[in-house]
């Protein structure tokens, strides 16, 4: 276990992240590739969501206790735990290989990435621990520093507190953090929650699947990308900025787009509320080099097992190729879907463009005898 202490909290949420630097301590990693240290990186090394689905059928979970209000029976982002008729504990971990290959900028995304699912369920970080995997004889000290030192900086400006962790010598790096947040009972959202008529909104564009696959492969560099940097460093906190206009409870449904992509999340979404998403293609916010890539061939394993986990529930007559494996693209802390009311899409718009520039409005909610996904080229 190893201790951390709380930092004073930037509350305001600016408009454009800070990317990390390395500290000038941290120069001689310039060279260190962390890309290259592992076969796969980011959230395209989950489990596939299929392979996952038929795992946990088979696994005699404990006796589910009333308090616990969110579990991982519709594949929610996070659990949700009441502790008062006020008051609600909110649990999530995350965490995986490098994705990028600056150790400070891996650190920030891992952060960023697990704080998401907090966002995901309309609650505040309060507090996180550290997940780690290093490998001391192959990575040097400095190297560990800079991961947490950026997931740090990124606990800041949550206003989250880094409060211990656990740490194992191990083959190859990973990291991430389990982290804790709160929100009242009955301001949860969940991912069943949709309604016929809702408007789909995106908070971020997509394409860092392809676009890390590029990286690793060296067909380009951290700078080339700095837009999907830029993305992924981008905290999720839509709670904020719609709490203070009263917004909130326009929300009826919420996920984070990650490992499973686009259409895989949408899918859980659609299954947990029993209702169809009709998805403008066109409307999709899209990474600078996302379509030069996937057209190219800088896939992942994920961009197969993705289709496959769809592919008997989404409509995608139409679509091109590459449009096909948008949908299936990787993401690795993308943005939230937002299943929002109509009435109010405009109003939750304008409150968070200033914080999501890529904010798009994507879709509707539909009511049909099974549930689908449908892609409107």
């Amino acid at each position: 276990m190893w201790s951390g202490v709380r930092q004073s909290a930037l509350m305001d949420a600016p408009s454009k992240p800070q990317v990390p630097t390395a500290s000038p301590e941290a120069s001689p990693l310039a060279a260190l590739r962390l890309t290259q240290t592992v076969q796969k990186g980011g959230c395209a090394a989950k489990i596939a969501a299929s392979e996952l689905r038929r795992i946990l059928k088979r696994v005699e979970f404990p006796p589910r206790p009333p308090e616990l209000l969110v579990d991982g029976r519709l594949f929610d982002d996070a659990s949700v735990q009441q502790l008062t008729d006020e008051l609600a504990l909110v649990n999530t971990v995350d965490f995986f290989t490098p994705i990028v290959d600056s150790p400070r900028m891996f650190g920030a995304i891992a952060a960023t990435n697990a704080l998401s699912d907090i966002y995901a369920m309309g609650a505040k970080p309060i507090s996180a621990l550290g997940i780690l995997a290093f490998p001391i004889s192959t990575l040097p000290e400095s190297a560990l520093i800079e991961v947490l030192q950026g997931a740090c900086d990124q606990l800041r400006r949550a206003g989250a507190s880094l409060s211990g962790g656990h740490s194992i010598d191990d083959d190859t790096l990973k990291f991430g953090l389990a982290v804790s947040g709160l929100v009242h009972p009955q301001e949860i959202w969940k991912n069943s929650g949709a309604q016929p008529g809702d408007v789909l909104l995106l908070t971020k564009a997509l394409g860092t699947g392809t676009l890390s696959a590029a990286l690793k492969r060296s067909a380009l560099t951290e700078e080339d990308m700095r837009p999907a940097l830029e993305s992924m460093c981008r905290l999720n906190d839509a709670v904020s900025p719609l709490q203070a206009r009263g917004l909130r409870s326009a929300i009826h449904a919420a996920t984070d787009i990650t490992g499973f992509g686009l259409a895989g999340h949408a899918l859980n979404m659609i299954h947990a509320s029993q209702v169809s998403f009709a998805i403008n293609v066109q409307a999709l916010p899209v990474l600078p080099g996302a379509w030069h890539f996937l057209a190219d061939g800088f896939l992942t394993k994920a961009h197969k097992s993705n289709q496959l986990y769809v592919q008997d529930h989404w409509v995608v007559d139409g679509l091109t190729e590459q449009q096909r494996l948008l949908l299936a693209d990787p993401q690795t802390s993308g943005g939230l879907l937002l299943s929002v009311r109509a009435d109010q899409a405009a109003e939750v718009m304008s409150a968070l463009r200033p914080h999501f520039p890529d904010l798009s409005r994507v879709g509707e909610v539909m009511l049909e005898n099974s549930p689908r996904l449908v892609f409107r080229a």
